[in-house]
Protein backbone atom coordinates (compact mmCIF):
# COMPACT_ATOMS: atom_id res chain seq x y z
CA UNK A 1 0.00 0.00 0.00
CA UNK A 2 1.86 3.11 -0.90
CA UNK A 3 1.42 6.64 1.46
CA UNK A 4 -1.18 8.18 0.13
CA UNK A 5 -3.44 5.19 -0.78
CA UNK A 6 -2.69 4.87 3.14
CA UNK A 7 -3.55 8.32 4.00
CA UNK A 8 -7.12 7.77 2.02
CA UNK A 9 -7.24 4.44 3.84
CA UNK A 10 -6.77 6.09 7.25
CA UNK A 11 -9.06 8.90 6.58
CA UNK A 12 -12.04 6.68 5.26
CA UNK A 13 -11.39 4.24 8.81
CA UNK A 14 -12.11 7.60 10.64
CA UNK A 15 -15.22 8.34 9.40
CA UNK A 16 -16.25 4.64 10.01
CA UNK A 17 -15.45 4.27 13.33
CA UNK A 18 -14.84 0.53 12.91
CA UNK A 19 -17.60 -0.47 14.87
CA UNK A 20 -18.85 -4.08 15.11
CA UNK A 21 -19.30 -5.41 11.30
CA UNK A 22 -22.53 -6.29 8.94
CA UNK A 23 -23.78 -9.80 9.63
CA UNK A 24 -23.48 -11.81 7.04
CA UNK A 25 -26.14 -12.49 4.82
CA UNK A 26 -27.84 -15.91 4.16
CA UNK A 27 -26.50 -18.45 1.77
CA UNK A 28 -29.32 -19.77 0.38
CA UNK A 29 -28.06 -23.13 -1.20
CA UNK A 30 -24.28 -25.10 -0.33
CA UNK A 31 -23.24 -27.83 -2.09
CA UNK A 32 -20.36 -29.65 -1.62
CA UNK A 33 -17.97 -32.62 -2.88
CA UNK A 34 -15.15 -34.74 -1.52
CA UNK A 35 -14.68 -36.45 -4.81
CA UNK A 36 -10.77 -36.78 -5.56
CA UNK A 37 -12.03 -36.24 -9.50
CA UNK A 38 -10.49 -34.77 -12.91
CA UNK A 39 -12.01 -30.94 -13.54
CA UNK A 40 -14.43 -32.49 -15.81
CA UNK A 41 -15.67 -34.32 -12.84
CA UNK A 42 -16.83 -32.74 -9.11
CA UNK A 43 -18.87 -29.70 -10.47
CA UNK A 44 -17.24 -28.56 -13.30
CA UNK A 45 -20.45 -27.52 -15.19
CA UNK A 46 -20.19 -24.84 -18.39
CA UNK A 47 -20.04 -21.68 -16.52
CA UNK A 48 -22.72 -19.28 -16.40
CA UNK A 49 -21.86 -15.45 -16.39
CA UNK A 50 -23.00 -15.05 -12.64
CA UNK A 51 -20.58 -17.76 -11.61
CA UNK A 52 -16.98 -17.76 -11.17
CA UNK A 53 -13.85 -20.40 -9.58
CA UNK A 54 -11.22 -19.69 -6.95
CA UNK A 55 -8.45 -22.36 -7.13
CA UNK A 56 -6.39 -22.86 -4.35
CA UNK A 57 -2.94 -24.23 -3.36
CA UNK A 58 -1.27 -23.87 0.05
CA UNK A 59 1.86 -24.97 1.96
CA UNK A 60 3.53 -26.49 -1.64
CA UNK A 61 7.09 -26.29 0.33
CA UNK A 62 9.11 -25.99 -3.47
CA UNK A 63 8.11 -29.64 -3.96
CA UNK A 64 8.87 -29.93 -7.92
CA UNK A 65 8.51 -33.48 -8.20
CA UNK A 66 5.19 -35.95 -8.52
CA UNK A 67 5.86 -37.64 -5.02
CA UNK A 68 5.00 -40.53 -3.00
CA UNK A 69 1.41 -38.81 -0.69
CA UNK A 70 -0.06 -40.62 2.69
CA UNK A 71 -3.59 -41.36 2.43
CA UNK A 72 -5.82 -43.15 5.41
CA UNK A 73 -7.88 -45.48 3.78
CA UNK A 74 -10.16 -48.03 6.47
CA UNK A 75 -7.61 -47.44 8.99
CA UNK A 76 -4.53 -48.06 7.43
CA UNK A 77 -1.84 -45.70 5.37
CA UNK A 78 -2.26 -46.00 1.72
CA UNK A 79 0.51 -44.78 -0.44
CA UNK A 80 0.08 -42.77 -4.12
CA UNK A 81 1.61 -40.65 -6.26
CA UNK A 82 1.04 -37.32 -6.62
CA UNK A 83 1.90 -34.00 -7.30
CA UNK A 84 4.67 -32.50 -9.18
CA UNK A 85 4.33 -28.38 -10.52
CA UNK A 86 4.17 -30.10 -14.20
CA UNK A 87 1.46 -32.14 -13.23
CA UNK A 88 -0.40 -28.88 -11.31
CA UNK A 89 -0.10 -26.73 -14.25
CA UNK A 90 -1.62 -29.56 -16.67
CA UNK A 91 -4.61 -29.46 -14.17
CA UNK A 92 -4.86 -25.88 -13.49
CA UNK A 93 -4.54 -24.91 -17.03
CA UNK A 94 -7.40 -27.09 -17.80
CA UNK A 95 -9.66 -26.17 -14.84
CA UNK A 96 -9.37 -22.34 -16.12
CA UNK A 97 -10.23 -22.91 -19.57
CA UNK A 98 -13.31 -24.40 -18.45
CA UNK A 99 -13.92 -21.63 -15.97
CA UNK A 100 -12.55 -18.11 -17.64
CA UNK A 101 -13.73 -15.97 -14.94
CA UNK A 102 -11.72 -17.14 -11.93
CA UNK A 103 -8.89 -16.70 -9.52
CA UNK A 104 -5.93 -18.33 -8.90
CA UNK A 105 -4.61 -18.12 -5.12
CA UNK A 106 -1.14 -19.91 -3.16
CA UNK A 107 -1.90 -20.03 0.97
CA UNK A 108 1.93 -19.45 1.23
CA UNK A 109 5.04 -21.48 2.55
CA UNK A 110 6.35 -22.03 -1.03
CA UNK A 111 9.46 -20.73 -1.28
CA UNK A 112 10.86 -23.12 1.21
CA UNK A 113 10.98 -27.13 2.15
CA UNK A 114 12.78 -28.85 -1.09
CA UNK A 115 16.39 -28.62 -1.53
CA UNK A 116 16.71 -26.55 -4.86
CA UNK A 117 14.38 -23.68 -2.87
CA UNK A 118 16.65 -23.89 0.05
CA UNK A 119 19.88 -24.03 -1.65
CA UNK A 120 18.73 -20.56 -4.00
CA UNK A 121 16.84 -18.97 -0.96
CA UNK A 122 13.62 -18.92 -2.65
CA UNK A 123 14.94 -17.53 -5.83
CA UNK A 124 14.53 -20.78 -8.03
CA UNK A 125 11.18 -20.93 -7.94
CA UNK A 126 10.00 -17.48 -8.99
CA UNK A 127 9.76 -18.28 -12.33
CA UNK A 128 8.08 -21.66 -11.58
CA UNK A 129 5.35 -19.33 -9.93
CA UNK A 130 4.96 -17.18 -12.29
CA UNK A 131 4.19 -19.54 -14.84
CA UNK A 132 1.27 -20.24 -13.25
CA UNK A 133 -0.10 -16.50 -12.98
CA UNK A 134 -1.26 -16.48 -9.76
CA UNK A 135 -3.86 -13.97 -9.08
CA UNK A 136 -2.98 -13.31 -5.37
CA UNK A 137 -0.91 -14.96 -2.87
CA UNK A 138 -0.47 -14.67 1.30
CA UNK A 139 3.13 -15.27 3.35
CA UNK A 140 3.04 -18.08 5.08
CA UNK A 141 5.01 -19.30 8.00
CA UNK A 142 8.12 -20.06 6.26
CA UNK A 143 8.50 -17.19 3.88
CA UNK A 144 10.58 -15.69 6.68
CA UNK A 145 13.07 -18.28 6.72
CA UNK A 146 16.04 -16.48 4.41
CA UNK A 147 15.18 -13.60 6.40
CA UNK A 148 13.26 -10.17 5.48
CA UNK A 149 15.10 -8.99 2.91
CA UNK A 150 14.74 -12.41 0.79
CA UNK A 151 11.22 -12.64 2.11
CA UNK A 152 10.73 -9.46 0.24
CA UNK A 153 12.85 -10.32 -2.74
CA UNK A 154 11.00 -13.70 -3.51
CA UNK A 155 7.21 -12.49 -2.64
CA UNK A 156 8.13 -9.15 -4.69
CA UNK A 157 9.65 -10.60 -7.84
CA UNK A 158 6.23 -12.69 -7.88
CA UNK A 159 3.91 -11.18 -10.73
CA UNK A 160 0.62 -11.82 -8.17
CA UNK A 161 -0.71 -9.51 -5.72
CA UNK A 162 0.13 -10.09 -1.94
CA UNK A 163 -1.36 -9.36 0.83
CA UNK A 164 -1.34 -9.54 4.66
CA UNK A 165 -3.06 -7.64 7.04
CA UNK A 166 -0.84 -8.43 10.20
CA UNK A 167 2.96 -8.67 9.35
CA UNK A 168 4.06 -5.23 10.13
CA UNK A 169 7.38 -3.47 10.14
CA UNK A 170 9.24 -3.40 12.79
CA UNK A 171 12.52 -1.30 12.48
CA UNK A 172 13.70 2.03 13.67
CA UNK A 173 13.32 4.17 10.16
CA UNK A 174 10.35 5.82 8.82
CA UNK A 175 7.87 2.22 8.18
CA UNK A 176 7.78 1.06 11.61
CA UNK A 177 4.93 -0.06 12.41
CA UNK A 178 3.52 0.12 8.62
CA UNK A 179 2.47 -2.83 7.07
CA UNK A 180 4.66 -4.48 4.93
CA UNK A 181 1.93 -5.76 2.43
CA UNK A 182 -1.58 -4.49 1.31
CA UNK A 183 -4.06 -5.82 4.21
CA UNK A 184 -6.53 -6.58 1.56
CA UNK A 185 -7.70 -7.18 -2.40
CA UNK A 186 -10.54 -6.84 -4.56
CA UNK A 187 -11.18 -8.32 -8.01
CA UNK A 188 -14.72 -7.62 -10.01
CA UNK A 189 -15.93 -10.91 -11.26
CA UNK A 190 -19.21 -12.60 -12.63
CA UNK A 191 -21.23 -9.49 -11.80
CA UNK A 192 -19.84 -9.24 -8.22
CA UNK A 193 -17.07 -7.29 -6.42
CA UNK A 194 -14.91 -10.00 -3.84
CA UNK A 195 -13.18 -8.69 -1.08
CA UNK A 196 -9.56 -10.57 -0.06
CA UNK A 197 -8.47 -10.01 3.31
CA UNK A 198 -4.70 -11.98 4.47
CA UNK A 199 -3.62 -13.50 7.76
CA UNK A 200 -0.43 -15.16 8.08
CA UNK A 201 0.01 -16.30 11.54
CA UNK A 202 0.85 -14.35 15.06
CA UNK A 203 3.32 -17.32 16.41
CA UNK A 204 6.32 -17.15 13.85
CA UNK A 205 8.60 -15.31 15.85
CA UNK A 206 8.11 -18.64 18.45
CA UNK A 207 7.33 -20.91 16.11
CA UNK A 208 10.34 -20.33 13.66
CA UNK A 209 13.92 -19.96 15.03
CA UNK A 210 12.84 -15.74 16.59
CA UNK A 211 16.30 -14.54 14.26
CA UNK A 212 14.21 -15.24 10.49
CA UNK A 213 11.66 -12.70 11.20
CA UNK A 214 13.45 -10.08 12.73
CA UNK A 215 12.71 -6.31 11.78
CA UNK A 216 9.02 -7.95 11.33
CA UNK A 217 6.36 -7.08 13.57
CA UNK A 218 2.86 -10.24 13.85
CA UNK A 219 -0.07 -9.49 15.57
CA UNK A 220 -3.31 -11.49 15.73
CA UNK A 221 -6.06 -11.59 12.74
CA UNK A 222 -8.90 -10.19 15.77
CA UNK A 223 -6.74 -7.75 16.18
CA UNK A 224 -8.31 -6.06 13.01
CA UNK A 225 -10.25 -8.34 10.91
CA UNK A 226 -13.73 -6.61 12.04
CA UNK A 227 -12.26 -3.23 10.77
CA UNK A 228 -11.04 -4.39 7.27
CA UNK A 229 -14.64 -6.55 6.53
CA UNK A 230 -16.56 -3.55 7.54
CA UNK A 231 -14.32 -1.09 5.30
CA UNK A 232 -15.06 -3.58 2.40
CA UNK A 233 -18.35 -3.87 3.14
CA UNK A 234 -18.95 -0.20 3.62
CA UNK A 235 -16.60 2.27 1.68
CA UNK A 236 -15.96 -0.82 -0.90
CA UNK A 237 -19.07 -2.25 -1.25
CA UNK A 238 -17.86 -6.02 -1.77
CA UNK A 239 -20.46 -8.27 -1.57
CA UNK A 240 -18.03 -11.43 -0.91
CA UNK A 241 -15.58 -11.32 1.71
CA UNK A 242 -13.27 -14.12 1.24
CA UNK A 243 -10.16 -13.89 4.48
CA UNK A 244 -7.44 -15.90 3.66
CA UNK A 245 -5.31 -17.21 6.24
CA UNK A 246 -1.72 -19.15 6.94
CA UNK A 247 -2.58 -20.07 10.77
CA UNK A 248 -3.30 -23.69 11.04
CA UNK A 249 -6.60 -24.99 11.03
CA UNK A 250 -7.58 -25.19 14.68
CA UNK A 251 -6.41 -21.69 14.63
CA UNK A 252 -8.75 -20.90 11.60
CA UNK A 253 -11.81 -22.42 13.21
CA UNK A 254 -11.91 -20.50 16.14
CA UNK A 255 -11.73 -17.49 14.12
CA UNK A 256 -14.66 -19.00 12.42
CA UNK A 257 -15.99 -19.11 15.86
CA UNK A 258 -15.20 -15.67 17.04
CA UNK A 259 -17.88 -12.25 16.38
CA UNK A 260 -14.95 -10.71 14.82
CA UNK A 261 -15.12 -12.59 11.71
CA UNK A 262 -18.86 -11.75 10.97
CA UNK A 263 -19.46 -10.97 7.36
CA UNK A 264 -16.80 -13.29 6.02
CA UNK A 265 -18.18 -15.79 3.67
CA UNK A 266 -15.57 -17.95 4.06
CA UNK A 267 -12.20 -18.47 5.79
CA UNK A 268 -9.62 -19.87 3.16
CA UNK A 269 -7.08 -21.28 5.48
CA UNK A 270 -3.45 -23.21 5.01
CA UNK A 271 -0.38 -24.13 7.16
CA UNK A 272 -1.39 -27.14 8.95
CA UNK A 273 -2.02 -29.36 5.42
CA UNK A 274 -5.53 -30.45 6.61
CA UNK A 275 -7.09 -31.53 3.65
CA UNK A 276 -10.65 -30.24 4.29
CA UNK A 277 -13.52 -31.83 2.13
CA UNK A 278 -16.56 -30.87 3.51
CA UNK A 279 -16.48 -27.25 4.72
CA UNK A 280 -16.25 -26.83 8.67
CA UNK A 281 -19.12 -24.80 9.19
CA UNK A 282 -18.56 -22.04 12.67
CA UNK A 283 -20.03 -20.02 14.25
CA UNK A 284 -19.75 -16.94 11.62
CA UNK A 285 -18.36 -18.79 8.75
CA UNK A 286 -16.52 -21.77 7.03
CA UNK A 287 -13.33 -23.08 6.98
CA UNK A 288 -11.80 -24.92 3.96
CA UNK A 289 -8.17 -25.69 3.70
CA UNK A 290 -6.19 -27.55 1.32
CA UNK A 291 -3.91 -29.99 1.88
CA UNK A 292 -0.26 -29.55 0.45
CA UNK A 293 2.67 -30.35 -1.33
CA UNK A 294 0.78 -29.46 -4.41
CA UNK A 295 -0.99 -32.87 -3.97
CA UNK A 296 -4.08 -31.81 -4.02
CA UNK A 297 -6.10 -28.68 -5.37
CA UNK A 298 -8.94 -26.90 -3.64
CA UNK A 299 -11.70 -25.89 -5.94
CA UNK A 300 -14.21 -23.37 -5.01
CA UNK A 301 -17.39 -22.63 -7.50
CA UNK A 302 -19.43 -19.55 -6.59
CA UNK A 303 -23.05 -18.65 -8.05
CA UNK A 304 -23.42 -15.17 -7.98
CA UNK A 305 -26.92 -13.08 -7.40
CA UNK A 306 -27.03 -9.31 -6.14
CA UNK A 307 -23.63 -9.28 -5.86
CA UNK A 308 -23.15 -12.01 -3.08
CA UNK A 309 -23.05 -15.59 -3.10
CA UNK A 310 -26.17 -17.23 -3.87
CA UNK A 311 -25.11 -20.73 -4.01
CA UNK A 312 -21.28 -22.76 -3.81
CA UNK A 313 -19.80 -25.81 -4.61
CA UNK A 314 -16.46 -26.89 -3.19
CA UNK A 315 -14.09 -29.95 -4.17
CA UNK A 316 -10.88 -30.43 -2.84
CA UNK A 317 -9.60 -32.21 -5.99
CA UNK A 318 -6.28 -34.96 -6.09
CA UNK A 319 -3.26 -33.64 -8.44
CA UNK A 320 -3.24 -37.15 -10.30
CA UNK A 321 0.12 -38.02 -12.38
CA UNK A 322 -1.90 -40.11 -14.28
CA UNK A 323 -5.31 -37.93 -15.23
CA UNK A 324 -2.91 -34.96 -15.70
CA UNK A 325 0.17 -35.40 -18.28
CA UNK A 326 2.79 -33.07 -17.08
CA UNK A 327 3.15 -30.16 -18.56
CA UNK A 328 6.39 -30.00 -20.93
CA UNK A 329 6.81 -26.27 -21.05
CA UNK A 330 6.87 -26.50 -16.87
CA UNK A 331 9.06 -29.69 -16.68
CA UNK A 332 11.70 -27.98 -18.76
CA UNK A 333 11.32 -24.76 -16.34
CA UNK A 334 11.51 -27.42 -13.25
CA UNK A 335 14.44 -28.86 -15.03
CA UNK A 336 16.11 -25.35 -15.17
CA UNK A 337 15.84 -24.50 -11.98
CA UNK A 338 16.89 -28.06 -10.50
CA UNK A 339 20.08 -28.23 -12.63
CA UNK A 340 22.37 -26.40 -10.35
CA UNK A 341 21.82 -28.78 -7.72
CA UNK A 342 21.17 -31.92 -9.53
CA UNK A 343 24.10 -34.06 -9.10
CA UNK A 344 24.12 -32.86 -5.33
CA UNK A 345 20.69 -33.89 -4.38
CA UNK A 346 20.42 -36.83 -6.59
CA UNK A 347 23.22 -39.21 -4.68
CA UNK A 348 22.06 -41.72 -2.81
CA UNK A 349 22.75 -41.86 1.56
CA UNK A 350 21.01 -44.89 2.69
CA UNK A 351 18.05 -47.21 2.22
CA UNK A 352 14.62 -47.74 4.38
CA UNK A 353 12.69 -50.67 4.62
CA UNK A 354 9.79 -49.23 6.26
CA UNK A 355 7.51 -45.99 4.90
CA UNK A 356 9.03 -42.39 6.01
CA UNK A 357 6.06 -40.87 7.13
CA UNK A 358 5.47 -37.39 9.18
CA UNK A 359 1.73 -37.40 9.20
CA UNK A 360 0.86 -38.14 12.80
CA UNK A 361 0.90 -35.53 15.62
CA UNK A 362 2.48 -37.62 18.50
CA UNK A 363 5.04 -39.71 17.12
CA UNK A 364 6.16 -40.48 13.32
CA UNK A 365 9.23 -42.87 11.91
CA UNK A 366 10.50 -39.90 9.92
CA UNK A 367 11.31 -38.36 13.19
CA UNK A 368 12.44 -41.26 15.11
CA UNK A 369 14.87 -41.96 12.24
CA UNK A 370 16.27 -38.31 12.86
CA UNK A 371 16.50 -38.21 16.73
CA UNK A 372 17.57 -42.28 16.38
CA UNK A 373 20.84 -40.64 14.28
CA UNK A 374 21.30 -37.99 16.74
CA UNK A 375 21.21 -40.01 19.64
CA UNK A 376 23.48 -42.35 17.94
CA UNK A 377 25.83 -39.82 16.99
CA UNK A 378 25.89 -37.94 20.49
CA UNK A 379 24.95 -40.75 22.85
CA UNK A 380 22.63 -37.90 25.23
CA UNK A 381 19.92 -39.45 27.32
CA UNK A 382 17.71 -37.85 25.08
CA UNK A 383 17.81 -36.04 21.47
CA UNK A 384 15.13 -34.10 20.50
CA UNK A 385 13.35 -33.10 17.21
CA UNK A 386 10.88 -30.11 16.70
CA UNK A 387 7.26 -31.19 15.82
CA UNK A 388 7.49 -30.44 12.10
CA UNK A 389 4.83 -31.22 9.65
CA UNK A 390 6.66 -30.79 6.31
CA UNK A 391 7.97 -33.11 3.66
CA UNK A 392 5.98 -35.89 1.93
CA UNK A 393 6.39 -39.40 2.54
CA UNK A 394 8.61 -41.96 1.10
CA UNK A 395 6.84 -45.45 0.60
CA UNK A 396 8.45 -48.55 0.28
CA UNK A 397 6.93 -50.19 -2.91
CA UNK A 398 4.70 -53.61 -2.20
CA UNK A 399 7.32 -56.21 -3.23
CA UNK A 400 9.93 -54.40 -2.66
CA UNK A 401 12.80 -54.68 0.49
CA UNK A 402 14.03 -50.78 0.51
CA UNK A 403 13.85 -47.52 -1.34
CA UNK A 404 17.04 -45.43 -1.49
CA UNK A 405 16.87 -42.25 0.73
CA UNK A 406 18.28 -39.54 -0.91
CA UNK A 407 20.01 -36.39 -0.44
CA UNK A 408 16.91 -34.15 -1.87
CA UNK A 409 15.30 -36.40 0.76
CA UNK A 410 17.36 -35.34 3.48
CA UNK A 411 16.71 -31.46 2.39
CA UNK A 412 12.77 -32.33 2.22
CA UNK A 413 13.28 -33.77 5.98
CA UNK A 414 15.54 -31.04 7.12
CA UNK A 415 15.51 -27.76 4.79
CA UNK A 416 17.00 -26.14 7.69
CA UNK A 417 20.83 -27.62 7.96
CA UNK A 418 20.69 -26.39 11.33
CA UNK A 419 23.92 -27.67 14.22
CA UNK A 420 23.13 -29.68 16.68
CA UNK A 421 23.55 -28.04 20.36
CA UNK A 422 23.93 -29.94 23.59
CA UNK A 423 22.84 -29.06 26.74
CA UNK A 424 21.80 -30.35 30.60
CA UNK A 425 18.87 -30.04 32.14
CA UNK A 426 16.76 -31.33 35.17
CA UNK A 427 13.77 -33.52 35.01
CA UNK A 428 11.66 -31.27 36.46
CA UNK A 429 12.99 -28.46 33.86
CA UNK A 430 11.87 -31.74 31.56
CA UNK A 431 8.10 -32.16 32.90
CA UNK A 432 8.00 -28.42 32.59
CA UNK A 433 8.67 -28.10 29.03
CA UNK A 434 6.60 -31.31 28.45
CA UNK A 435 3.54 -29.40 29.32
CA UNK A 436 4.47 -26.61 27.58
CA UNK A 437 4.64 -28.48 24.06
CA UNK A 438 1.05 -30.15 24.80
CA UNK A 439 -0.38 -26.74 25.37
CA UNK A 440 1.11 -25.66 22.14
CA UNK A 441 -0.16 -28.27 20.20
CA UNK A 442 -3.73 -29.06 22.05
CA UNK A 443 -4.74 -25.71 24.15
CA UNK A 444 -8.20 -25.77 24.98
CA UNK A 445 -8.17 -21.63 22.83
CA UNK A 446 -7.05 -22.35 19.33
CA UNK A 447 -5.08 -18.88 19.28
CA UNK A 448 -2.40 -20.39 21.65
CA UNK A 449 -1.77 -23.45 19.40
CA UNK A 450 1.37 -23.69 17.31
CA UNK A 451 0.87 -24.81 13.86
CA UNK A 452 3.24 -27.87 14.70
CA UNK A 453 2.89 -31.13 15.89
CA UNK A 454 3.89 -32.30 19.21
CA UNK A 455 7.87 -32.42 19.90
CA UNK A 456 9.95 -35.85 18.57
CA UNK A 457 12.24 -37.59 20.45
CA UNK A 458 14.75 -40.50 21.14
CA UNK A 459 15.47 -41.73 24.87
CA UNK A 460 12.74 -40.75 26.27
CA UNK A 461 8.56 -42.41 26.37
CA UNK A 462 5.97 -39.95 27.46
CA UNK A 463 2.25 -41.15 28.71
CA UNK A 464 0.00 -38.09 28.68
CA UNK A 465 -3.82 -37.49 28.44
CA UNK A 466 -4.58 -34.50 26.00
CA UNK A 467 -8.13 -33.96 27.43
CA UNK A 468 -6.54 -32.63 30.47
CA UNK A 469 -6.37 -29.43 31.52
CA UNK A 470 -3.13 -27.35 31.08
CA UNK A 471 -0.36 -28.34 33.29
CA UNK A 472 -1.70 -31.30 33.73
CA UNK A 473 -1.70 -33.65 30.83
CA UNK A 474 1.67 -35.39 31.67
CA UNK A 475 1.21 -38.87 33.29
CA UNK A 476 4.20 -40.71 33.02
CA UNK A 477 7.82 -39.98 32.07
CA UNK A 478 10.60 -42.54 31.62
CA UNK A 479 14.27 -41.79 30.23
CA UNK A 480 16.09 -44.84 28.91
CA UNK A 481 13.70 -46.94 30.63
CA UNK A 482 13.72 -45.62 33.94
CA UNK A 483 10.89 -43.33 35.58
CA UNK A 484 12.05 -39.60 35.20
CA UNK A 485 13.84 -38.17 38.89
CA UNK A 486 13.06 -34.38 39.22
CA UNK A 487 16.27 -33.35 40.60
CA UNK A 488 18.93 -35.28 38.16
CA UNK A 489 20.70 -33.78 35.14
CA UNK A 490 19.72 -35.20 32.30
CA UNK A 491 22.19 -34.78 28.61
CA UNK A 492 19.98 -33.20 25.98
CA UNK A 493 21.02 -32.73 21.80
CA UNK A 494 18.58 -30.60 19.68
CA UNK A 495 18.97 -28.24 16.71
CA UNK A 496 19.88 -24.96 17.25
CA UNK A 497 17.25 -22.46 16.41
CA UNK A 498 19.06 -19.29 15.36
CA UNK A 499 18.44 -16.20 17.32
CA UNK A 500 17.93 -18.23 20.63
CA UNK A 501 19.41 -17.31 23.91
CA UNK A 502 22.84 -19.34 23.88
CA UNK A 503 20.95 -20.91 27.19
CA UNK A 504 17.63 -22.29 25.63
CA UNK A 505 17.44 -25.51 24.04
CA UNK A 506 14.52 -26.39 21.64
CA UNK A 507 12.25 -24.13 23.08
CA UNK A 508 13.77 -25.41 26.59
CA UNK A 509 15.09 -22.30 28.39
CA UNK A 510 17.91 -22.22 31.07
CA UNK A 511 19.83 -25.17 30.08
CA UNK A 512 22.92 -25.62 32.06
CA UNK A 513 26.08 -26.04 29.79
CA UNK A 514 24.93 -24.96 26.46
CA UNK A 515 27.71 -26.22 23.61
CA UNK A 516 26.95 -25.72 20.74
CA UNK A 517 28.80 -28.64 17.72
CA UNK A 518 29.23 -27.09 14.68
CA UNK A 519 28.02 -30.40 13.51
CA UNK A 520 25.51 -30.40 11.53
CA UNK A 521 22.06 -32.54 11.20
CA UNK A 522 22.38 -33.41 7.78
CA UNK A 523 26.13 -34.79 8.67
CA UNK A 524 24.93 -36.36 11.88
CA UNK A 525 22.15 -38.41 9.26
CA UNK A 526 24.33 -39.33 6.31
CA UNK A 527 26.74 -40.63 9.03
CA UNK A 528 24.07 -42.89 10.34
CA UNK A 529 22.66 -44.05 6.98
CA UNK A 530 25.85 -45.14 5.49
CA UNK A 531 27.49 -46.60 9.02
CA UNK A 532 23.72 -48.38 8.81
CA UNK A 533 23.17 -49.07 5.59
CA UNK A 534 19.75 -49.88 5.52
CA UNK A 535 17.19 -48.43 8.59
CA UNK A 536 13.62 -49.23 9.32
CA UNK A 537 12.11 -47.04 11.69
CA UNK A 538 8.35 -47.20 12.30
CA UNK A 539 5.86 -46.17 15.56
CA UNK A 540 7.43 -47.47 19.19
CA UNK A 541 5.46 -46.07 21.27
CA UNK A 542 7.68 -42.75 22.48
CA UNK A 543 4.76 -41.32 22.71
CA UNK A 544 1.48 -42.74 24.16
CA UNK A 545 -1.91 -40.54 24.75
CA UNK A 546 -4.61 -42.26 26.78
CA UNK A 547 -7.62 -40.83 24.70
CA UNK A 548 -6.38 -40.72 21.42
CA UNK A 549 -4.52 -43.17 18.89
CA UNK A 550 -1.04 -43.34 18.10
CA UNK A 551 -1.98 -42.67 14.66
CA UNK A 552 -3.77 -39.54 15.56
CA UNK A 553 -3.80 -37.35 12.36
CA UNK A 554 -4.75 -33.62 13.32
CA UNK A 555 -5.20 -31.27 15.95
CA UNK A 556 -8.72 -30.70 15.57
CA UNK A 557 -11.38 -31.74 17.29
CA UNK A 558 -14.77 -31.28 18.31
CA UNK A 559 -16.17 -31.25 14.74
CA UNK A 560 -16.84 -33.58 12.04
CA UNK A 561 -13.16 -33.49 10.29
CA UNK A 562 -11.52 -36.38 9.84
CA UNK A 563 -8.08 -36.52 7.66
CA UNK A 564 -8.20 -39.05 5.19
Amino acid sequence: MNQNNRRNFIKNAAVLGFGVPATMGPVSAAFTASDSASGAEAGSQQQAPNQFSLFITTDLHAQLHTHDEFFWENEKAVYKKRGGLAVLKTMIDGLRAQHPQNILYDGGDYFHGHGVASMSEGEALIPLMNAFNYDLILPGNWEVVYKKKKMLYDMGHSNAAKICANMWHKTNDADNGTLIYPPYWIKYIAGAKVGFIGFTDHLVPKRQSPAYSEGIGFTHATDNVAKYIKYLQEVEGCGIIFVVTHMGLAQQVGLANDPNIAGADFIIGADTHERVRVPIQGKYTKVVECGAFGSFLGKLDVTVKDGKIDSYHYALLDVDPVKYPANKKMLALVDTAAAPYAASLQKVLGYTATPLVRYFVLETPMDNLITDAVMWKFKPDIALSNGFRFCQPLAVPEGAQKVAITNEFLWNMLPVDSTAKTGEVTGQQILEWLEKELENAFATDPSKRFGGWFVRFAGMEVNCTIGKPKGQRVNTVKIKGQPLDKNKMYKIVACEREGDPNDTLCRIEKVSNPVATQITLHAVIEEYLAANGVVSPKLEGRTIATDQPATLLTQLQGTTYNFR
